[in-house]
């Protein structure tokens, strides 16, 4: 197994109080199929006060309290991809 030092690392914080761990865990499935290799970690975090936030490389992505809602997967795919390689294309999640 080779680990990738300098890759992208997600972190999807989730509140345990709000049993957001379902979401989280649709979350995290729809970023590694979208980005597979392009992304080198993808980290669950556990926290409370009904937190839902996603970071990429430390900074902050989408935030539940912000926004006032939960992301769309859309719309998370498309903040990710902007990041990472704004020329991949996302199929259908692009229109």
């Amino acid at each position: 197994m080779v680990l990738k030092v300098n890759s992208p690392r997600v972190e999807i914080h989730y509140c345990t109080q709000c049993r957001f761990i379902l979401r989280a865990n649709w979350i995290a499935q729809e970023i590694l199929t979208t980005f597979g290799e392009k992304i080198g970690e993808l980290v669950l975090v556990p926290s409370t006060g009904g937190i839902f936030t996603i970071t990429l490389d430390g900074i902050e992505i989408f935030s539940r309290k912000v926004e006032k809602r939960f992301p769309e997967s859309k719309e998370l795919k498309q903040l990710i991809r902007d990041k990472l390689d704004r020329d991949m294309s996302l199929g259908h999640s692009d229109n």
